[in-house]
């Protein structure tokens, strides 16, 4: 196929299956990847703790190859795959998807920044000297699919790991890789004895890398200097083989892999530098431990807590469909799990939340086995398209990053999927904040983002539909060391970086406490709360 031939814009086209995973630390590329035959992006897992602490990755299904989805012409997928791409990324492809990562560079140069191949060949079958696959058993290999497609599956993941250590292991996972009902798969191999990107990898001006594995059944090791002299004239064109390694790169050698990867990024000048930002304005491990602290005495004193819950649980009768799955997001000690079980009583039950200590006190008071999971919001260990229901009451607001809190919500929900929350504005405990205010410029208390946030990352995903209220609720007290106690018990307390250790010193304080005084009504000091209520639906579509 050669690159004159090929388009510049996609046309429109059906939605591919796909995830859009934002990195936990600073985001320094765009990563797209595309999975080979026989697979899907579920090959991807392993190698995402190495990616997403620096990069924003986008995992595609591709039909025709193992993905789900209806098969589609070779025209027609590319087109699907940029279309749930971001503008500008370095696309990576394991196998085929290293072919197809290859003329979506020729197709739309303006979309893909760089491109890198794992135990990729631009002809794997082989001809006029080219080092590749015998054309005779690619063929078998197609007749043998269309006779009995599982065992000639199982015959294809002990190839790739065979005279491997640990191949067992590495034939269990590609099987657990693999999509079931996949169709179409023919057409993948079919491409896979007939695509040709020679051509195109030596005129792309892009940055390449092509990593190889060095015991590869699939790809002989003489593909190496074939490739080096078919790239000569690419300066920015590498080859590399990785010792010990075979063909199932992302399974295999994930750590290898990522390590190559940043490092021809950073070399290629395709990584981002790093900003000189300010750190975040909250630490996870202490809100963790915080909040640890605190499930003993949370319930205790969570009044503001249990009317807030019961409004949100009100709201549930907004959703709408089947709900099979619910997800108490930040579930803290459970105390929702009954009332949600009783709305929902057929449904799985799974309460996540950041606290290890909050989940050990939810698994002895709540008597429910196998539910309690330690994650964080902004990167849910959950499948994607596995739950019918989010229930948050109360814990986004120790989110820092909404786009990517969303970004896992558009990914964990079903199609048609809803999300109910309850967050904290920036108006909570606004005379508090004002009282020491009056008497230095420390951060005493913590800060929350307005609803013009969350709205913003709900519409970046392109899947989620949000509707916001607003409802002030209002606690008194005698003494403003009532509050302080009762934010200690709760563990809510300051937790902002930078916050001064203590309360300061006794003028520091008395002067705080003195300009409290001004909010006093009928002898009783306010503290407010500012809570917004989400309701979040995921289009249909997915």
């Amino acid at each position: 196929m050669p690159p004159e031939a090929l388009a510049s814009e996609p046309p429109a086209t059906g939605r591919l299956p796909a995830e859009r995973l934002l990195a936990s630390g600073e985001a320094r590329q765009e990563l797209v990847l595309l999975h080979g035959w026989g697979s899907s992006r579920a090959c991807w897992r392993a190698l995402l703790p190495a990616l997403r602490p620096w990069a924003n990755v986008t995992l595609v299904d591709l039909p025709g190859l193992g993905g789900a989805g209806p098969p589609l012409a070779l025209d027609e997928l590319l087109a699907a795959i940029v279309a749930r791409a971001p503008q500008e990324a370095v696309y990576v492809g394991w196998s085929l998807g290293g072919q197809l990562a290859a003329l979506l560079a020729a197709r739309y140069p303006q979309r893909v920044n760089g491109l890198v191949t794992l135990a990729s060949n631009p002809h794997f079958a082989a001809a006029d000297g080219w080092p590749g696959v015998v054309p005779r058993q690619l063929e078998l290999v197609r007749e043998g699919y269309i006779a009995n497609p599982e065992r000639a599956l199982k015959r294809f993941e002990a190839l790739q790991a065979l005279q491997l250590d640990g191949a067992p292991a590495i034939r269990h996972a590609l099987c657990a890789c693999r999509e079931a009902g996949a169709a179409g798969m023919v057409r993948g191999l079919n491409w896979l004895s007939q695509l040709d990107t020679r051509q195109v990898l030596a005129a792309l001006p892009v940055p390449q890398l092509h990593l190889l594995g060095e015991r590869d059944q699939l790809v002989p090791r003489g593909l190496v200097p074939a490739l080096e002299n078919l790239l000569r004239e690419r300066a920015q064109a590498e080859v590399c083989l990785l010792p010990g390694a075979g063909h199932a790169l992302p399974l295999q050698a994930p750590e290898a892999v990522a390590a190559a990867l940043a490092d021809f990024l950073e070399r290629s000048g395709l990584r981002r530098p790093v900003a000189a930002a300010a750190p975040a304005r909250l630490d996870k491990a202490d809100i963790a431990g915080s909040f640890s602290r605190a499930a003993q005495t949370y319930d205790s004193v969570a009044k503001l807590q249990r009317d807030v819950g019961e409004g949100l649980l009100r709201r549930l009768g907004r959703v709408r469909g089947e709900v099979r799955t619910v997800l108490d997001l930040g579930c803290g000690t459970g105390y929702f799990q009954p009332a949600l079980h009783e709305r929902f009583p057929d449904a799985r039950y799974i309460g996540l939340d950041l606290a290890t200590g909050m989940l050990d006190y939810a698994r002895r008071e709540r008597g429910v086995e196998g539910c309690w999971v330690a994650g964080d919001a902004e990167q849910l260990p959950l499948a994607t398209d596995s739950v019918d229901l989010v229930f948050s009451s109360l814990a986004i607001q120790w989110c820092q990053q909404p786009a990517a809190l969303f970004a896992e919500l558009a990914r964990v929900l079903r199609p048609g999927g809803a999300c109910v929350f309850s967050t904290l504005g920036p108006a909570t405990l606004h005379q508090l904040r004002s009282a020491w205010a009056a008497v230095d410029a420390h951060p005493h208390v913590n800060e929350f983002l307005p609803a013009s946030a969350l709205e913003r990352a709900c519409a970046g995903t392109g899947s989620l539909a949000l509707t916001l209220e607003r409802e002030d609720f209002c606690l008194h007290y005698g003494h403003v060391r009532e509050l302080f106690a009762e934010l200690k018990t709760l563990g809510a307390h300051n937790m902002q970086r930078g916050r001064p250790a203590g309360l300061g010193g006794r003028k520091v304080l008395g002067g705080m406490m003195q300009a409290y005084e001004q909010f006093r009504e009928a002898g009783r000091l306010p503290a407010s709360y500012e809570v917004l209520y989400g309701h979040v639906v995921k289009d249909e579509q997915g």
